[in-house]
């Protein structure tokens, strides 16, 4: 029931109101998001971070912190574009499951069916690794990252790779499980994924994943490097990879080659099209819904971080306040993104421009945790 104050509660109450702090005099309340994006600079020692937050709203609040180049100290440009890493996954798992949707392909038929003989390895067969398993990372296939080809990122910045090239430097590693038998995250999954799609379509993998995801939602910041482009095309934060030797500078990998990546995750993107990217997902604007529960069905990946759960090309964890993040994230040479959305519509992604160690990635992540529970 409502009540209404009488004459002299109401002069009392206007009485303390003018001795309170009014909105403009009050002392900012201080900003997780920014404290936290300072810390990673200040006490992490990563250069620079940046973040965009989205309320339930829709409004979005974005952050920086550090330097966006190291040589010339120049600002982090605002919502600057970053190479997105591993977030190149589910891009490419839309694309699969949109044409699952379009009864091209099977989620639980064999890679053989598409794709006859490409996988033949010790202990690796394709007639027994379905398209559900590469998704999900339950396939048991090898990361190619893994092979003596990239185990010098100096020596290959600008090189180029054929999917296949990359391909056998998983087929000559040995399977590390059967088929459907444990989790085990590997970038060959979304290599062979790519290969799938291109076979399916006839088109390349760049083109699927740019007209059936980036412009369907009008992602205008977000694109698939072509052939040969090296540089990034908008404003962006520098990207620097660690040096064993912590005396010198880090080493500048802003520009490279990232066929290296490909269908696992050659994606540049902003944290606010991520936003926009993961929210879009969530809401059903990119999958029918079966596809989408189907997306959404998870197996333990606790090698991910306490709680994490894996579906296809989707991963939940879990957040101090209840609920779930549903996201993500990613890794390249020079940047690291964590982030996600949440069922109610909230959204945060956070990028920071080097590859940081296990603390500094915790604080990364805690920095999600916060931002979603503020």
């Amino acid at each position: 029931m409502v009540r209404y104050a009488t004459t002299a509660t109401a002069a009392a109450g206007l009485a303390l109101t003018a001795l309170a702090p009014t909105a403009a005099t009050a002392a900012p309340r201080p900003d997780v998001v920014q404290q936290s994006l300072d810390a990673l600079v200040k006490d992490n020692g990563v250069p620079g971070a940046l973040a965009t937050v989205k309320d339930r709203d829709g409004r979005n609040r974005t952050y920086t912190s550090g330097v966006g180049d190291l040589t010339t100290g120049a600002k982090v440009p605002v919502d600057g574009q970053v190479r997105a890493g591993s977030n190149t996954k589910p891009f490419t798992a839309v694309v699969v499951l949109q044409l699952v949707a379009e009864g091209k392909i099977g989620l639980d038929s064999s890679v053989d069916t598409y794709l006859p003989g490409l996988l033949r390895g010790d202990g690796i067969d394709g007639r027994t690794i379905t398209v559900r398993q590469l998704l999900q990372h339950t396939s048991g296939l090898p990361d190619y990252m893994d092979s003596p080809a990239l185990s010098d990122f100096t020596t290959i910045q600008y090189r180029y790779f054929e999917p296949r090239e990359l391909l056998d430097g998983a087929l000559t590693q040995k399977a590390l499980f059967a088929p459907g038998t444990d989790f085990a995250y590997s970038n060959t999954n979304y290599i062979v994924a790519g290969i799938l799609i291109q076979k399916v379509t006839g088109r390349p993998w760049a083109e699927e994943v740019t007209k059936r995801v980036i412009d369907r939602i009008g992602l205008r910041h977000t694109y698939v490097p072509a052939t040969g482009e090296t540089a990034l095309r908008e404003r962006h934060p520098h990207g620097y990879m660690p040096r064993t030797d912590t005396s010198t500078p880090p080493f500048d990998y802003t520009d490279m080659d990232s066929s290296m990546a490909w269908a696992a995750g050659a994606v540049v993107s902003t944290n606010t099209d991520l936003n926009t990217f993961f929210s879009a997902l969530l809401a059903g604007r990119l999958l029918p819904a079966a596809q989408l529960a189907q997306m959404r069905t998870t197996v333990p990946a606790e090698l991910l971080g306490p709680g994490v759960r894996y579906g296809l090309g989707l991963q939940s964890r879990p957040l101090t306040c209840g609920g779930l993040v549903w996201g993500h994230g990613g890794t390249s040479v020079a940047y690291r993104t964590r982030g996600g959305v949440t069922d109610d519509g909230r959204a945060v992604n956070i990028a920071v421009t080097t590859i940081p160690d296990g603390p500094t990635t915790k604080r990364l992540t805690d920095t999600v945790d916060a931002a979603l529970c503020r």
